[in-house]
């Protein structure tokens, strides 16, 4: 099974991911997109990554 992290680093805190797939990632309330789950039954995850304007959320 794939791994999808957040590198909270990088994270802007947009809300693209959590917009995308919120079975997968929230935004807290320091601003910072958190995964909540490795997998989503209905959204493509790598669209979720491409998706992102910094390039924080990598699947490994």
């Amino acid at each position: 099974m794939a791994k999808v992290t957040v590198d909270v680093s990088a994270c802007v805190g947009c809300g693209l991911c959590e917009q995308f797939c919120p079975e997968v990632f929230e935004v807290r309330d320091d601003g910072i997109a958190y995964t909540k789950a490795q997998s989503c039954a209905t959204h493509n995850l790598q669209e979720v990554v491409d998706t992102c304007p910094v390039s924080a959320i990598k699947i490994s």
